[in-house]
């Protein structure tokens, strides 16, 4: 395989005295596909780097503010052997130069080099960044291969919208990757946090990038193995679950006939895991520790092809099916093993990528995904859910529904280098789906009881029961534009500003235009520090569940019924069923779509080669955010009766919250010893906000679906976040000390965050057991902290004695190496026996076998 990369020379215009000129370019491999990421670098003949760049997502690069002379342009992308050319820069430079690199045998390691962690101006060149690149993928103790839950430790909360994380792959919106482990070339957080091109801040997306297509053939295959006899006993099981886990995991990439033209990329993953779900919970028997069987089988399997059709214009096609089953889930802590659901989902995607560069200077990218989604979920036990909060949740789960979904996205954005200028615009369309729903749930019931002398005595405090059609269909859209200007101002200043416009149906709001301004500035000659901050809008998406509610519960489709205080078992004859008062769901009138204003000043510095450090401030502010409240509750004094008789629970979505959230953040990567290289993050935070979750129905609510334990009082709603952390370190490294210690370094560290104390009683009559003693704020109590350490070690055998020849690596990968008893989900209801207590925990040490074959 080879790496071709095209430089357009070009003389600036206006020069100075002191003649200065810019290169800008993309880069690309043999087959025309551009590869983001990669580090160019201009080498002042016999002295020091004169400027380095990385290329963006079309692969596309530009450097500044160059004196004339001699250089050495270097061109290094992971996978690749680097190579250096001369150049000379003048009146009579070359319009344009080719570069081709050759692909790195695959025993050589790869190295970081100079140009990889220097500090630079440009906006996509933060320091605050966290990536993994291929070799740190393959090397890091990461469970199951699962990278995006690797990476979700680095996210802010506060910065993710209400639909979820952003997931990026290769500059498009996706609910997934779409292909397996090894086919992923990289994956990163924050890098150029006020891009216009993207709805949520850097610090609430991952990014994905995914291997392309490649001239010669190269396979990657992997089977990973656990067993319950490598691991330690939970905290709270009896015995330790007789758990087995199998990965079978691979991808093949290659050539597609004689021409040169064509590539492919196959890649397969089939995933068995027989897991034991634990269950610690209280009911009038006693303390009930059972383990429950989890059974789960998940297969990906993606093809897709490559085609150049002309010089510097490139098309992929890829196809991707998945099937995974997930049995008696749910099960577990306080949930019973009759209260699980088995679960299905099926989905079949199609995704098209153009990529045309009309001039040297000019590329347009156009993608488009197309695809369905079945997912039917039944309840084991068929019989009413019974709910006592913080003490067991039994009976049935009564969850039984049918999700399904057609739907697209689109890109298409166009970038433009133009003298100091580099322009992206274009237009995302996240979503168009036709979703489809077809709710069964809470058909036989549930109720709920204070605590397990309610449940003894048969006094329940409240049901929640549902009847009537429970189909509905609508038509999803979201649809965004941008643009953005990266300038150059001066060869150490650079401003990148930009605009960004997002809209959504149902949420009449047709003003949500983000503006988004960043800059850099290196102060000194030597450019080893740079000054780097930046503010901008970010508006938020619901995702598809309020949708689903306010079409059901419209008043017309879906009858759910909320009574209190009612008989146990409750027969309901048709006139009684007739006659209850319905819940209805509606949006504010005065509703808009909330939007998170971010702003952040950092300094970044070159410690020495290869070696950096950033400390940035970081300040969030969340504005009109989503929350619901029940407009018709009981009102004070006495909380005995529903304003209107004829409605029961009316659930209003508001954008009345607010968040604040202020943070510091110091970053550090490189090579520290000849030994040890990586990156660690250290965040200082405080974050507070009034939109935290709560407990409705024994399941915990948060944001859009929360309600305020007092829906006349809102007072005390304004506490510590769900996930106020003081402090948090994360760190990630690699160490090579001898030929057969090659570790893998992950620790993780933070302090506790907060849970909300509550009497376990319906004191206001709403039908959610979800109050407060009197003068007690949300997310009063403390939890503990949480410390994590996993090791992986690895070796590999050369197969064919060749260097560049096929290898087979085997490793272990340890888990909670110290198999430190990190407890979680913290019971906060007074009423419970388990007050104060937790009733789970994170794993105890895990092993994990892995065997690597690459050729």
């Amino acid at each position: 395989m080879r790496l071709r990369i095209s430089l357009a020379l070009l003389l600036c215009l206006g020069c100075s005295a002191a003649d200065r000129f810019s290169i800008s370019g993309t880069v690309s491999d043999s087959s025309g596909a551009p590869i983001p990421g990669a580090s160019v670098a201009v080498r002042q003949r016999g002295g020091p780097v004169a400027g380095t760049v990385r290329t963006g997502s079309a692969g596309a690069f530009r450097l500044t503010g160059l004196p004339s002379g001699d250089f050495d342009v270097e061109a290094v992308s992971e996978g690749f052997a680097a190579e250096r050319i001369p150049v000379t820069i003048d009146a009579r430079s070359p319009a344009l130069l080719r570069i081709t690199l050759k692909l790195a045998g695959i025993r050589q390691e790869v190295t970081v080099s100079e140009a990889a962690t220097r500090v630079t101006t440009d906006a996509s060149d933060n320091l605050d960044v966290i990536t993994l690149d291929r070799e740190m993928l393959d090397n890091l103790p990461i469970f199951d291969q699962n990278y995006v839950s690797a990476m979700s430790q680095f996210l802010d909360p506060g910065s993710i919208s209400t639909g979820g994380v952003t997931l990026v792959v290769n500059g498009m919106e996706q609910k997934n990757i779409g292909v397996s482990a090894s086919a992923i070339q990289q994956v990163k957080i924050n890098q150029n946090p006020y891009s216009a091109e993207f709805s949520r801040p850097g610090r609430g997306r991952i990014e994905v990038i995914t291997k392309p297509g490649s001239p010669v053939y190269h396979g990657t295959f992997n089977f990973l193995f656990r067993d319950y006899h490598l691991n330690a006993r939970d905290p709270f099981a009896v015995a330790r679950p007789p758990e087995q886990r199998r990965i079978y995991e691979g991808s093949l990439t290659g050539p597609l006939g004689r021409s040169g033209k064509n590539s492919f990329l196959l890649s397969a993953d089939r995933e068995e895991q027989d897991l034991q779900a634990v269950v610690f919970a209280f009911t009038p028997a006693g303390i009930v520790q059972q383990n429950v069987a989890n059974p789960q089988r998940d297969t990906e399997i993606s093809a897709g092809l490559t085609h150049q059709l002309s010089d510097g214009h490139l098309a992929s096609f890829r196809g991707t099916y998945h099937d995974a089953t997930d049995r008696n889930r749910g099960a577990g802590g306080l949930v019973l093993a009759s209260a699980g659901v088995n679960y299905r989902d099926r989905e079949d995607e199609l995704y098209y990528n153009d990529s045309l560069a009309i001039t040297p200077k000019l590329l347009n990218q156009f993608r488009v995904l197309i695809g369905r989604q079945h997912t039917p979920a039944t309840s084991v036990s068929s019989d009413p859910a019974i709910v006592v909060p913080g003490s067991f949740v039994g009976g049935g789960a009564q969850s039984d529904r049918l999700q399904t979904e057609t739907h697209m996205n689109l890109n298409d954005i166009v970038s433009w280098s133009v003298g100091k200028n580099e322009i992206r615009t274009g237009i995302n369309i996240p979503d168009i789906s036709r979703r489809g729903l077809v709710d069964n749930s809470n058909m036989g019931g549930t109720y709920s009881f204070s605590t397990l002398q309610d449940y003894s005595q048969a006094r329940p405090y409240s049901l929640i029961q549902q009847h009537g059609d429970g189909r509905v269909i609508f038509l999803e859209t979201v649809v965004g534009g941008f643009f953005q200007d990266e300038y150059r101002l001066r060869p150490n200043l650079t401003i990148a500003a930009g605009v960004r416009y997002d809209w959504q149906n149902y949420f009449h709001d047709n003003n949500n235009v983000a503006p988004r301004l960043s800059f850099a500035w290196a102060p000194a000659k030597n450019r080893k520090t740079v000054l780097r901050g930046g503010a901008g809008l970010f508006y938020d998406r619901t995702g598809p569940g309020p949708v689903f509610d306010l079409e059901r519960y419209n008043g017309f489709r879906l009858k759910q019924i909320v009574l209190t205080d009612p008989s146990y078992p409750a027969v309901l004859d048709p006139a009684t069923i007739a006659a209850a008062p319905s819940t209805l769901a509606r949006l504010d009138p005065t509703v808009k779509i909330p939007y998170t204003a971010q702003f952040s000043l950092g300094v970044e510095r070159q410690l020495y080669k290869g070696t950096t450090l950033s400390v940035t401030y970081w300040a969030t502010r969340g504005v009109s955010l989503f929350r619901s409240r029940d407009v018709n509750a009981p009102p004070p004094p006495d909380y005995l009766a529903r304003p209107d008789p004829a409605i029961g629970v009316y659930r209003q979505i508001e954008s009345s919250g607010h968040l604040q959230s202020d943070s510091m953040e110091v970053s550090f990567r490189g090579q520290v010893t000849r030994y040890f290289k990586g990156m660690a993050q250290y965040t200082l935070g405080r974050a507070y906000n009034d939109v935290g979750g709560s407990y409705l129905g024994g399941t915990r609510s948060t944001g859009i679906n929360s309600f305020p334990a007092n829906n006349y009082d809102l007072s005390g709603e304004w506490s510590r976040a769900d996930y106020d952390q003081r402090n948090r370190l994360n760190l990630l490294g690699t160490a090579h000390a001898a030929k057969y210690l090659d570790l893998g370094i992950g620790f993780f560290a933070n302090t506790g965050a907060p849970y909300t104390e509550t009497t376990g009683r319906d004191d206001y009559r709403t039908g959610y057991a979800n109050a407060r003693p009197p003068g007690v704020r949300r997310n009063s109590l403390q939890g503990p902290g949480f410390v994590d350490l996993a090791l992986r070690w690895s070796h590999d055998f050369q197969l064919s004695g060749k260097k560049e020849g096929p290898r087979l690596t085997t490793a272990l990968d340890a888990f909670n190496v110290t198999n430190r008893t990190n407890d979680v989900t913290f019971i906060g209801n007074l009423s419970s026996p388990f007050f104060g207590q937790a009733i789970a925990a994170k794993p105890p040490r895990r092993l994990q076998l892995s065997l690597r074959f690459e050729f």
